[in-house]
């Protein structure tokens, strides 16, 4: 475990590790769950619980639904800009993306729509370029850490990935957004946090960094991967590892939020202490 932490302190001090943050960071700070989204859309189209019980990725099979019913998906965008937030105080309070700041990282992946990284940027006079389309790919300015909204931006109704087509659209592995994380995968370590293993999308995403390597014929020349949980799974430990992730955990019984802090913060001192 030790060895591990080790290896990503050098390479956050040294800036060749990229960050992809999940809807844990967020939730750590009280955003709401996706049980929000998915009550909010039953009601707006008059529909009973009992409709999707027993469905696997409910919001975006809703979502789906939405747009056909309602032809697009604007007015369900706006109320997720309007309600999908976390005050700024909070965030700007927050000891986990005040670490996320610190850390410096050039490149932070996120599959989160709100703007919480932007605002804890903001919030410790960091500058960043945020990248949702290929325009804002070519726009962005050297020097500076780059945001990547890899599920969409609330600023751009196009670039959202969140009904069911939008996802098995992804799943071609072809957008402007997923050939500059191929790019950065095959050249830098990458470090995931705020993500469950029991999630379709980040899995089928490290399959794909895994299968990237696999068919260049370099596989054994690979940057390591992390994954940070908050306590140790034995059967989650053997599936990441098949595909070239390390899980790095908390120990038993601590909290999601706290135990992520912690790491972020063990990291930060091991990198200050590399010489």
């Amino acid at each position: 475990m030790s060895d591990s932490r080790d290896v990503l302190a050098k390479a956050i001090k040294q800036r060749r590790a990229v960050l992809f943050a999940g809807a844990g960071v967020s939730m750590a700070v009280g955003l709401p769950s996706w049980d929000r989204l998915v009550a909010y859309l039953l009601d707006e189209l008059g529909l009973e619980r009992r409709t999707v019980e027993g469905l696997s990725e409910t919001h975006q099979m809703l979502a789906e639904y939405y747009r056909i019913k309602r032809g697009s998906i604007g007015p369900l965008r706006s109320w997720l800009d309007r309600n999908w937030k976390v005050a700024e105080d909070r965030v700007a309070k927050s000891d986990l993306h005040r670490l996320i700041v610190e850390l410096d990282f050039p490149v932070i992946y996120t599959t989160n729509y709100d703007r919480n990284l932007e605002m804890a940027f903001e919030a410790h006079g960091r500058p960043y370029a945020k990248i949702a389309n290929a325009k804002e790919i070519a726009e962005a300015p050297d020097g500076v850490t780059r945001i990547v909204k890899y599920h969409g931006d609330f600023d751009d109704d196009a670039s959202l990935v969140l009904t069911e087509n939008d996802f098995l659209d992804r799943l071609s592995f072809d957008s402007p957004l997923d050939i500059l994380f191929r790019a950065d995968a095959l050249g830098r370590m990458i470090l995931f946090i705020g993500y469950s293993m029991s999630d379709p999308n980040i899995r089928l995403l490290l399959h794909r960094i895994w299968g990237t390597w696999r068919r260049s014929g370099y596989e054994k020349h690979r940057p390591p991967s992390f994954i940070f949980m908050p306590s140790p799974n034995p059967v989650q430990e053997a599936l990441l590892a098949r595909w070239g992730i390390k899980m790095v955990t908390a120990g038993s019984g601590e909290d999601a939020a706290g135990s992520l802090v912690r790491f972020l913060a063990d990291l930060q001192a091991r990198a200050k202490a590399v010489g």
